[in-house]
């Protein structure tokens, strides 16, 4: 039965230290506030899977969070580097983090061999390039039928998947619209499945489009409105450009970064209070 919790709570009961744990979202409904709330609780030595991570893993891996991370692309969309995340990796600071890259396609087929009880995904990919040198999840088999050569991918099982949606109703099934990414397939593949939603409703349904994912699926859904700030909520909210630009700055520099995250953070008791914060100082 999903329960419905603040995200406090949420965290708290199905986020623990070591776990491997996907925060998805493609473009928009990114769980950002998820993110930070792992950051207010000090739970480290995460490994961070998702298949775009943006500014929210550049907070946890500066924040220490992460032990490890299983990516295809990573960056401030639109601006440049992740700032934390190339100085963790290239200067150890503030720890070591080991990273996994995929190509988008790798990861995607990953989730999808993970949500169908597989142990590994099979894609005619990867031929030409160097990822399996750098990778050792990346292997090639031959097909039993017609005897070509293909490549195998172990598949993404997290202990914890994360998302962010528009809307839930009272029995905790899921609706959101918009550029869908990998969240249903890292739903499925999860052990645990939390979702934050804009507002929880009375009822959802497939009748004006979008997605459901059923309640049997998700442990906990917990309403946090403006939750994939600064990324956007189709029908909500719009992206807040100049946050990610204001990111490039404040990133930059690890005790800058630190100070932010220590005033805006861990000094504001959950994300209602972060989102007011950020209003006051003209971040929002």
């Amino acid at each position: 039965m999903t329960e419905i919790l603040k995200l406090d709570e949420a965290i708290k009961k199905y986020v623990k230290p070591g776990e491997a744990l996907a925060l998805e979202g493609f473009t928009h409904l990114i769980p950002n506030a998820a993110g930070l709330e792992i950051i207010r609780q000090g739970i480290k030595g995460l490994t961070l899977i998702r298949m775009t991570p943006d500014l929210i893993y550049d907070q946890l891996i500066g924040m220490g969070c992460a032990d490890k991370m299983v990516f295809s692309w990573g960056g401030n969309p639109g601006v440049g580097s992740l700032h934390r995340f190339r100085e963790a990796y290239e200067k150890k600071i503030p720890k070591t983090i080991e990273i996994e890259e995929h190509a988008h396609a790798a990861m995607a087929n990953a989730y999808v061999a993970g949500a169908s009880g597989l142990p590994f995904a099979v894609m005619d990919g990867y031929k030409g390039t160097s990822y399996p040198e750098i990778n050792k999840n990346i292997k090639t088999i031959e097909c039993p039928f017609t005897g070509q050569e293909l490549t195998a991918i172990r598949a993404l099982n997290p202990d914890v998947t994360i998302v962010h949606a528009q809307r839930a109703d009272k029995e905790g099934n899921v609706w959101l619209d918009g550029i869908i990414g990998v969240q249903k397939e890292a739903i499925l593949a999860a052990k645990k499945a939390i979702v934050t939603v804009e507002e929880i409703v009375d009822h959802v349904d497939e009748k004006t489009g979008g997605t459901v994912i059923p309640n049997w699926v998700i442990d906990a859904v917990c309403e946090v409105p403006h939750g994939a700030f600064p990324s956007y909520a189709s029908g909500y909210y719009k992206r807040n450009n100049n946050f990610y630009l204001s990111w490039d700055a404040i990133s930059r520099d690890y005790a800058k970064f630190q100070d932010w995250m220590k005033e805006f953070v861990l000094e504001t008791k959950d994300f209602a209070e972060f989102y007011k914060k950020l209003e006051q100082e003209n971040y929002a």
